[in-house]
């Protein structure tokens, strides 16, 4: 079975968010990350070739033979929605608030976590995406996701910016979804699976998702 993005996330809980010179380094390490056991990786549009390394790194699979899901950053307008679209991006994410990009994602069927910071622009991406990418995280610290948790209870945030994967907990713990990480993951393949593995949970695809599920 296919899981949905949200999902995905939701089990992985720390999002590696790529930005590279060039799309033979977005593919190595994302192929990297998957060998450790990360499954959802997000590239962005300031690779050079990025769409180049969606299509080459979109019909992987991660150490535990389950497609990989590749999802595009900073994607700001139209016609780069339909670009990672059309190069088989499993989701979509911008920066801050991007109409273009949402109506781009909703004529296509995709999954949009739009950019947003004031408690007026999360509730937004929520309502229109069921998500939201809470950036630049750092400036509010997890502090500021537990004050929109309190107001927005039942919705999915996922903190991005200055976040280390050593201060992942802190933000989980606020009520994050997932954290976006961008720098600071290890490239020892042991340390890295290691990261991986101590902050997922299962996912709806996986055994013990399906059995927490049916209420074995």
């Amino acid at each position: 079975m296919s899981c949905h993005p949200f999902a995905v996330l939701a089990a992985q809980r720390l999002l590696p968010v790529l930005r590279d010179p060039d799309a033979d380094h977005a593919v190595r390490r994302t192929a990297a990350l998957l060998a450790a056991g990360c499954r959802a990786v997000e590239l962005t549009t300031s690779t050079p070739g990025w769409a180049a390394a969606v299509a080459r790194t979109a019909p992987l699979a991660d150490a535990h033979a389950r497609a990989a899901l590749i999802g595009v950053g900073t994607v700001t307008g139209a016609a780069q929605a339909e670009r990672a679209l059309d190069a088989g991006a499993g989701f979509l994410v911008s920066p801050y608030p991007a109409p273009e990009v949402r109506a781009v994602a909703a004529e296509r069927g995709a999954v949009f976590i739009e950019g947003a910071f004031t408690p007026g622009e999360v509730a937004c991406a929520v309502r229109s995406g069921g998500a939201a990418k809470v950036f630049p995280a750092h400036v509010g610290g997890p502090g500021f996701i537990r004050s929109l948790k309190a107001v927005l209870p039942g919705a999915l945030l996922i903190p991005t910016g200055g976040i280390r994967p050593s201060e992942a907990r802190d933000w989980l713990a606020a009520g994050a979804t997932a954290v976006g990480v961008g720098n600071g993951l290890p490239e020892d393949p042991g340390e890295l699976a290691a990261v991986f593995a101590e902050l997922a949970g299962p996912c709806c695809c996986d055994p013990a998702g399906q059995a927490r599920r049916h209420g074995r």
